[in-house]
């Protein structure tokens, strides 16, 4: 009875160490993979909010557009489409944390192409155009739009941009490249 009771349980030093040695092993796996993760799903907003863009865009190419101005009496005025739009950026700064644009002072073809997210945005978007906002544009331009989402997910001023080409075809109708080009998606 007395060699039970002065028998000690314990860990040694030696599996102590051990122990701990698999734990930061562990987590020298598991935290850049959580970082990885995390900047993936931040960049999932990209793709839905380019393509809402374009939609928009192919929305307002295509609608009737009036200049506001009221004829002259015995003037015949007719509407016109194929109207394009001019550059345009957000006036945010990507960051790791969501910003939530002001869009009454954002640049007039956000509005034109409605698009006004309600949700924080990690990326900073914008629009470059080939030309100047005009309409009767004509058929067969390849490339008429840029739509594009730049980020800083890390902080790191090593920005990751995503690009979706727009165009006209022969029937002039605006089409998009078939996928997102990405540069640096995740820094």
């Amino acid at each position: 009875m007395n060699k039970l009771m002065s028998k000690r349980e314990g860990f040694t030093l030696i599996e102590l160490m051990i122990v701990v040695a698999i734990i930061g092993i562990l987590a020298a796996i598991a935290i850049p993979a959580f970082r990885n993760y995390l900047n993936r799903s931040k960049t999932s907003e990209v793709a839905g909010n380019l393509k809402a863009m374009f939609g928009g865009a192919a929305t307002y190419y295509s609608a009737e557009n009036w200049n506001g101005s009221v004829p002259a009496a015995g003037v015949a005025a007719a509407a016109v489409t194929n109207c394009t739009l001019g550059d345009a950026e957000m006036l945010v700064e990507p960051s790791s944390s969501k910003n939530i644009p002001l869009w009454s002072g954002e640049a007039v073809e956000f509005e034109s192409m409605n698009f006004a997210p309600a949700d924080g945005l990690y990326f900073q978007y914008g629009l470059d155009a080939e030309g100047a906002s005009a309409c009767a544009n004509a058929a067969n331009d390849t490339a008429l739009y840029t739509f594009y989402a730049n980020g800083d997910l890390d902080d790191d001023d090593v920005e990751s941009t995503f690009r979706l080409e727009a165009g006209t075809n022969d029937d002039n109708v605006l089409y998009r490249a078939p996928g997102i080009m990405r540069i640096s998606p995740l820094e």
